[in-house]
């Protein structure tokens, strides 16, 4: 069964709604994290050593940047077995993805 969410406007926020979006935003505003976000898409769930060899980087600076992530309330973790899954807190985080990819388009 689908969700019916309410479209929000920013003026329907409240004061700690806008701290929580601010914060989120500001955890996403970076390149590597961007790209994180991008590989996390439709319901993807990944590790950090999948993580850091997609996107050739150290493992311990995936870490970080995952850390960061979660900390902010843009991921989730999921621990199984020896493994630690990271996927998207909020499937609607895509959308923000999507605009950012859209709206760095050159014309």
């Amino acid at each position: 069964m689908k969700e019916f969410v309410k479209q929000m406007k920013i003026k329907d926020l409240d004061a700690a709604q806008l701290e929580r979006a601010a914060s989120m935003l500001k955890a996403i505003a970076h390149p590597m994290r961007i790209a994180i976000l991008s590989h996390l898409e439709e319901g993807k769930r990944l590790t950090v050593t999948e993580i850091h060899k997609l996107l050739d980087i150290e493992q311990s600076t995936t870490s970080h940047h995952l850390g960061i992530l979660k900390d902010k309330g843009v991921l989730i973790s999921q621990r199984e077995g020896k493994n630690t899954f990271y996927s998207l807190k909020h499937n609607s985080l895509q959308n923000i993805v999507d605009c950012v990819s859209k709206c760095t388009v050159k014309l």
